[in-house]
């Protein structure tokens, strides 16, 4: 079961190191531009930096303290964080009428509580 964690843990660190980088490196308005975040029309420039700041750091928060074995209860903490992001963020699309982001907030949310109940259980 801890490799199958690790896995999932890696995978999504990986999701939200992107998807936070990208968040933090862009100007808000080229990515309303680009038509794939039209969420990003309804929240400030330092509303997408912070939920930017909130992936990166959740990505960090799924590896490093549960890898250097310094404070690792953050790990499953950074993933019920993840959750939360995840259900807001669908919380957002249904409002806005993008049915089709909905999986993808499902299947991530899924695996941040998998890793969360993993890692607090200590399976």
């Amino acid at each position: 079961m801890n490799i199958a964690l690790w896995v999932v843990q890696g995978l999504l660190a990986a999701v939200y190191l992107a998807a936070g980088g990208m968040k933090l490196v862009h100007p808000r308005e080229k990515m309303v531009a680009s038509g794939r975040f039209d969420w990003a029309k309804d929240v400030s420039d330092g509303g997408v930096k912070a939920i930017g700041a909130v992936e990166v750091l959740g990505a960090i928060g799924l590896v490093l303290p549960w890898l250097t074995g310094i404070a690792p209860v953050l790990t499953p903490i950074a993933a019920v964080g993840l959750v939360v992001v995840q259900v807001l963020a669908a919380r957002v699309h249904l409002k806005l009428g993008e049915k089709q982001s909905l999986p993808v907030n499902v299947a991530l949310l899924l695996l941040a509580a998998f890793v969360a109940a993993g890692r607090f259980l200590g399976w």
